[in-house]
């Protein structure tokens, strides 16, 4: 059964390994018969910053307004990005600031503890690229930039499950071995 999906590139790199298995992802879901968007972050038109937090209503750029109706659209929503310092690059977690917003992400309730999460019905995976060998990211530093994107971002706003797969260590990494990743990648969209 065909699926929509998103596959948001969260490298400023159109040329990263990232923007590869971006693609790779993108080839292997449309030839599958998978409805496919893209969003490239490095291209689009906006401010990361949220400026006053949600006290003051900070205007969405068109990008931005395309963004949130893009993933609105999507059943299946791919985030390709680097793991620099331990997780995502300022300009994902920019995106996510100015994206996922009360009244779109997540809904505040008087006297309830946790706010409503308004993005149900919707399943990720992150392919995710790190200098940082996968085992040590995992055992050593305990995951901490899978576990903000997995459990206290798209879980809290109600996507789920969330798959991660992690790619490295990147910097060593021969050439065999990123074709044999972006195969992976491929199949995932085959698969998805």
């Amino acid at each position: 059964m065909s699926k929509r999906i998103l596959v948001i590139l969260g490298h400023s790199s159109s040329q990263s390994l990232c923007a590869a298995l971006a693609q790779a992802y993108v080839e292997g879901a449309s030839s599958a018969g998978h409805e496919v968007r893209t969003l490239h972050l490095g291209e689009l038109d906006f401010d990361p910053i949220l400026h006053n937090g949600y006290k003051e209503i900070q205007s969405l750029e068109p990008d931005l307004v395309e963004s949130q109706e893009a993933i609105l659209w999507a059943q299946h929503i791919v985030i390709v990005y680097p793991n620099w310092w331990g997780a995502m690059p300022a300009l994902l977690k920019g995106f996510i600031d100015r994206v996922f917003l009360p009244g779109f992400a997540f809904k505040y309730q008087k006297g309830a503890l946790m706010p409503d999460a308004l993005l149900k019905g919707r399943s990720a995976h992150l392919l995710v690229t790190m200098d940082t060998p996968p085992w040590f990211y995992r055992w050593v530093y305990r995951m901490p930039g899978h576990n903000q994107m997995k459990r206290t971002i798209l879980e809290f706003c109600g996507i789920k499950p969330v798959k991660i797969t992690s790619f490295g260590p990147v910097q060593s990494a021969k050439s065999e071995t990123r074709e044999k990743w972006l195969a992976r990648a491929n199949g995932f969209g085959v698969n998805a």
